[in-house]
């Protein structure tokens, strides 16, 4: 194909002339931001002479010119009438058809189905796409600092925002039709390659950009294909293709003059080093020659610094709480083949226990798309997710660090790749334990760098000069974004690790290589809400994790012992109790009734649980853990069926009292029926001395059919001392309904015991690696 030329029409010049004297350049200057080597182009640019066409293209973009106003039209141009428009039109449109149509079926090949990992078949794109958003601004360009990011108390800290940093995001599809040139960025398996397929078979279906003929380019084919056919040219390349289809290169060159095309080229960053700026050259030179066409190429952030004239840079948003439940319906849906109810039923499985606390650090890694599908595939055989959360978390680690690239054939080349895989999460297991230690979730590119570098002179020692070493340091920080997105710039010069799991799991794999000296310390965060998902994949990864488990619960227990500061005279911690009956007015005082209780009861279920029962059942009723039965269920699940025997009776009568508590004489009249109904309970109290006590309370009330007036007299008269009279009988009868009201450091106190409490039988339940006789152990003397 024959070099093709512009040159600058008379007026053309002129406004040409006009911009340059308002920039202020030089023509030297000029030609470099052109990417010349001589000023000779932009020389014969302003004398009105003939110059390449993409050089021409470029001085008018540099210029903030409009091309047609520059341009002059060939000689040969002259002005077309209406009928002649016309034909043209209908000639263009005719042929577009005529392309589509002998590109469908290999464009379909191209982009119609997907490769799933594990998943032994191939994937209709349709059965799995989900719409995604699109970020018009990038999060790493933003001028944001530390203190913007990073705002608020730990313990109130947002997992799965990291913070502030979540942007508003656009539909795909508007971004596309928004911006003729896109340039879509986003981190590895945050499903680029995806979405760009599924605009070309929506355009190659007729149902997006009609007028279009879709291209879809994967850019390592490129490179590598056209280095062994000593064939560089990205034209003749794509002419190939659609040559192997009937297409002439007449016919394509035509369409793409026309502005017809939709040009997809797909993965910038897979193509190897050695041939990125031939392929670079190669984009440009093409967006130069047909840049009427659209033109849209995928990348991952922070892999290629070199920006396209022209082109808008996007960001692939994180999929959000509809995008999640839509893809785990259609996985399901397609892993299952012809039977879609079954795989309804196991994606609402997925959905419910993905929705549960515990699982909150996998919910955070479903936000990126190629995380959720692992997510998805570990489910599939067992319908629930591994009690060892690590598990899920080193094979997602696996995927991004190894099989994810070694899927797609490519090779990375720079100074990380020779760091082997245990060295790179030896790295990651170090930033990761010095960040979180200090409590940063977010840290300053120089600070990386510094870390990196310690890392690096630990392992070559002086092998590496200051300079060299900064450098590196710099260039592995890059490829860790890049290659893996493990790091994340959040805005310039801002980083965090992609997801606050894996800051965690790696916080966890630096103290299991260290156990020794470090698990001591991590159990001094025992009650520090931050440190608990640590605190668990510790004991999950340790080989024998008996010892930090009884550490953990002879904490606990130091809890309940330990001095508190004496409270100031205006503040008081006691409990009503009858005098000869009052414990010590403080938390182990409130322990020792419910042990005390707990072993005068019958019941089938574990004693720590009994335990966790009574504990929360004797709070006031105004106390945010008061009848929160969550530790005694997690303790033992049977708990969760229907209460009988004395456990039913305690927890009817500790809710009457709470109904008779909450009454006021403004009340009585609407709520008095709710109190009757509360203490009709013959059915748990035949045959026991109570039951004659509750009855002659229940007579004593006023009958729900009187004078609304009377009954509001009745309570003001008697109400309270009759509270008190039910409140004795319980106390009398059945060791219950004491007002138990801790001072605010016994609470402070209280909350810790029972969020530690909660964290050791996590532990439990984690599948963490204990000795029968231990784990029996701690079972029996919980509370």
């Amino acid at each position: 194909m024959a070099r093709r030329s512009l040159k600058a029409s008379t007026e053309g010049i002129q406004k040409a002339k006009q911009a340059f004297l308002r920039k202020g350049w030089t023509q030297e200057y000029l030609a470099g931001e052109v990417g010349l080597e001589t000023r000779q182009p932009i020389w014969k640019f302003f004398k009105g002479k003939p110059v390449d066409h993409h050089v021409f293209i470029e001085i008018c973009f540099r210029l903030d010119l409009d091309l047609d106003e520059i341009a002059a039209l060939p000689l040969t141009a002259k002005p077309h009438s209406k009928q002649n428009v016309q034909t043209i039109d209908n000639d263009i449109n005719t042929l577009v058809n005529q392309v589509r149509q002998k590109h469908h079926d290999k464009l379909h090949h191209q982009c119609g189905t997907l490769r799933l990992l594990d998943i032994t078949r191939p994937i209709d794109l349709d059965e799995l796409y989900v719409d995604v958003n699109i970020l018009e601004e990038i999060s790493s360009q933003r001028w944001l600092d530390l203190n913007d990011l990073q705002g608020g108390k730990s313990e109130d800290f947002d997992r799965l925002g990291l913070g502030n940093v979540r942007l508003e995001g656009l539909a795909g599809l508007k971004a596309v039709e928004r911006y003729g040139k896109l340039m879509v960025l986003g981190k590895p398996g945050a499903g680029k390659t995806t979405f760009l397929q599924y605009l070309a078979i929506q355009c190659n279906t007729g149902k997006f950009k009609p007028e279009q003929v879709p291209i879809f380019i994967r850019l390592k084919n490129f490179a590598e294909d056209a280095c062994c056919e000593n064939n560089g040219n990205l034209f003749n390349y794509i002419t190939q293709e659609f040559e192997r289809c009937d297409v002439t290169a007449q016919e394509l060159e035509t369409v793409l003059n026309q502005g017809r095309a939709l040009l997809l080229l797909d993965g910038l960053d897979e193509v190897p080093d050695a041939m990125s700026d031939a392929v670079i050259r190669q984009i440009r030179q093409l967006a130069d020659h047909y840049y009427k066409n659209q033109i849209i190429i995928t990348c991952r952030i922070a892999a290629k610094e070199y920006r396209f004239p022209g082109f808008t840079e996007v960001e692939l948003a994180d999929f959000k709480r509809p995008q999640i439940e839509q893809f785990v319906k259609n996985w399901f849906i397609a892993v299952a083949r012809n039977k879609p109810a079954s795989g309804l039923k196991k994606a609402a499985l997925f959905l419910e226990q993905l929705e549960s606390p515990e699982n909150q650090p996998i919910r955070e890694l479903a936000t990126t798309p190629v995380l959720l599908n692992l997510s998805c595939l570990v489910f599939q055989t067992k319908t629930e997710f591994p009690k060892k959360r690590c598990d899920l978390y080193k094979q997602g680690l696996d995927l991004l660090l190894i099989r994810w690239d070694e899927a797609r054939g490519i090779k990375r080349d720079d100074i990380y790749r020779n760091l082997s895989l245990s060295h790179k999460l030896q790295l990651l297991s170090q930033i990761a334990a010095i960040t979180f230690e200090q409590g940063d979730y977010f840290f300053t590119e120089s600070t990386l760098v510094h870390l990196i570098g310690d890392y690096l002179q630990q392992q070559l020692g002086d092998r590496l000069d200051l300079a060299t070493l900064e450098l590196d340091s710099a260039a592995v920080l890059k490829s860790i974004e890049a290659q893996h997105g493990l790091l994340v710039e959040r805005a310039r010069g801002i980083y965090s690790f992609s997801h606050l799991t894996f800051q965690e799991y790696f916080t966890a794999k630096a103290i299991v290589a260290d156990a020794e000296t470090s698990i001591p310390q991590l159990l001094s965060h025992f009650t520090e809400k931050r440190w608990r998902e640590v605190i668990l994949l510790t004991a999950q990864m340790l080989p024998h994790a008996d010892g930090m488990v009884q550490c953990l619960k002879q904490q606990i227990d130091a809890l309940v012992v330990a001095e508190v500061e004496k409270p100031d005279k205006n503040e008081r911690s006691h409990a009503k109790l009858p005098p000869a009956e009052t414990p010590s007015h403080t938390l182990p005082g409130l322990l020792d009734w419910m042990r005390q209780k707990s072993l005068t009861v019958t019941t089938p279920y574990k004693s720590a649980a009994v335990r966790a029962f009574y504990l929360t059942l004797a709070l006031p009723p105004t106390h945010r853990l008061a009848g929160d039965s969550t530790l005694a269920l997690a303790i033992d699940p049977r708990l969760a069926g229907e209460f009988a025997g004395d456990l039913a009776l305690d927890l009817a009568l500790t809710q009457a009292l709470a109904v008779a508590i909450a009454l006021t004489p403004d009340r009585i009249d609407d709520r008095l029926n709710a109190l009757h109904l509360a203490l009709e309970l013959d059915y748990l109290t035949q045959g026991k001395p109570i039951s004659t006590a509750l009855r002659q309370l229940k007579q004593q009330l006023p009958n729900c059919q009187d004078d609304k007036d009377k009954i509001q007299q009745w309570w003001r008269q008697h109400g309270q001392e009759w509270v008190a009279q039910l409140r004795s009988v319980m106390i009398d009868h059945r060791n219950i309904g004491y007002e138990w009201h801790l001072g605010a450091l016994w609470q402070k106190r209280f909350d810790s015991y029972d969020y530690a409490n909660r964290l050791i039988v996590d532990c439990l339940k984690s599948n963490c690696q204990l000795t029968a006789t231990v784990r029996q152990e701690i079972e029996t003397t919980l509370l």
